[in-house]
């Protein structure tokens, strides 16, 4: 049996979880490659107690695996977008093959990275890179490639999803499940990237370019976070019939594609509404197929490192095949790929959830609602709930139809201008995901 040599450079927690599946399932993955799939180097800065890689060359130069003549493919789990993408390039450069579950450095440098690689001749493979153990980068790629995807919606950051299960089940603030959810590891000291929606953002980015055949364009999708999201929002929402969830959507449209990661009100009764803690889910709309959900764990060591490994042995069963005959990196031929406009978010159209606290007066609420009728935006619910002890401001919810942002932007900045009005209007678009 041919036996195909890898390196794997970092580690870390991917990087042991990768080690571990391929040492303990080192038959099962060779019968499904059809070769015999030897962990040759390991490129770490430090050791990694989890793994035992005494039978293993370990270099502390992540380079030295780059430049090994033995490896055919390269792993690359360091994270980042510096390093990583020079050990990418590099690889690239001595013509081998790279697997990689770096979301940011597929968002940000992949159109760069893909035509480096089909230059060369080689192949760049990131299964692992969007929902963790989830094989949506395949479905997207090959499972659906008879199908003009109409639009995708995900729960693809695991923080996010966290915070907002345990705000909804336990009653608690944003500021309180987040520090929980740093003690866990669930988020990083700094939890930017996830709880401001860039580190979906990167992921979405990926996702739509493989469903609409498009170049990554991650400069252009809008990102909002969860910040703002009061434990109210979460318990009007359950009564309204609404689970808030932190979703990354794109939808094709005739002129464009909408881009956006936000909180979004779903339908309690949709699947993907039901999805909590940690877990991903990701649901595509084909016109063919109709709607298809993906679930299951967004991240961890060895979920993670399944996808890797099923990367790899993808490259290690076509290593020899011509370029023209692997699936292309973004699904289509660099050829075909079409660069699509990215339609701002004034543009989109969807319902929304206002809240809003206003002085318990006469006319308000007429006031409220000719601000809104005067830009063609009509109300499916209205609540005025009774003001909390002490306080003389009263909450009003409204729940409207589908509207262009650009009029929510206008009716929300004059509803603001009221004197009645306290403070800031909360607003959380709304999704049918129908």
């Amino acid at each position: 049996m041919k036996t195909v040599k890898i390196g794997i450079c970092g580690l870390g927690t991917v990087g042991s979880g990768t080690f571990n599946v391929i040492s303990r399932n080192q038959a099962e993955i060779n019968a499904r490659a059809g070769c015999n799939i030897e962990i040759t180097q390991v490129g770490a800065r430090r050791d990694n107690p989890a793994c035992d890689t005494s039978n293993t060359q370990v270099s502390r130069d992540i380079f030295g695996v780059v430049s090994n003549p033995e490896i055919e493919i390269v792993v690359e789990l360091i994270g980042g977008t510096t390093i990583a993408k020079d050990v990418v390039m590099k690889a690239i450069e001595n013509g081998k093959h790279v697997v990689t579950a770096n979301k940011a450095l597929i968002a940000e440098f992949g159109n760069e990275i893909f035509a480096a690689a089909n230059a060369k001749g080689v192949a760049v493979a990131y299964e692992a890179a969007v929902a963790g153990g989830i094989p949506i980068i395949r479905a997207l790629r090959e499972g659906l490639a008879a199908n003009k995807v109409e639009w995708l919606a995900g729960i693809i950051n695991g923080t996010g999803n966290f915070i907002l299960t345990e705000m909804r089940d336990k009653g608690r603030s944003f500021e309180d499940v987040l520090a929980e959810a740093q003690a866990l590891g669930y988020a990083e000291a700094d939890p930017t990237f996830d709880v401001e929606g860039i580190d979906a953002a990167h992921k979405l980015v990926i996702l739509a370019s493989l469903a609409f055949g498009m170049p990554l364009q991650f400069d252009k999708a809008y990102c909002e976070g969860i910040a703002h999201i009061a434990p109210q929002d979460v318990e009007y929402a359950n009564e309204l019939g609404y689970r808030i969830k932190h979703l990354g959507i794109a939808r094709r449209h005739d002129n464009g594609v909408e881009l956006r990661v936000h909180p979004t009100f779903i339908p309690e009764k949709r699947l993907i509404a039901n999805v909590d803690g940690v877990s991903n889910a990701v649901l595509v709309k084909g016109d063919a197929v109709g709607a298809t959900l993906y679930y299951g764990p967004g991240a961890g060591s060895e979920p993670t490192a399944s996808a890797v490994i099923s990367d790899v042995v993808d490259l290690a069963r076509m290593a020899s095949a011509k370029a023209e005959n692997r699936v292309p990196s973004l699904g289509a031929i660099p050829s075909s790929l079409t660069d699509r406009d990215i339609l701002p978010i004034s543009e989109i159209q969807t319902s929304y959830y206002l809240r809003l606290s206003a002085l318990d007066k006469p006319g308000v609420l007429s006031k409220v609602t000719q601000i809104l009728s005067d830009r063609g935006i009509s109300i499916e619910a209205l609540i005025q709930k009774e003001p909390a002890a002490g306080q003389e401001a009263v909450p009003i919810i409204v729940l409207t139809n589908i509207v262009k942002e650009q009029a929510m932007d206008s009716a929300i900045g004059d509803i603001q201008a009221l004197e009645a009005v306290v403070g800031a209007v909360v607003r959380i678009r709304v999704e049918s995901l129908d």
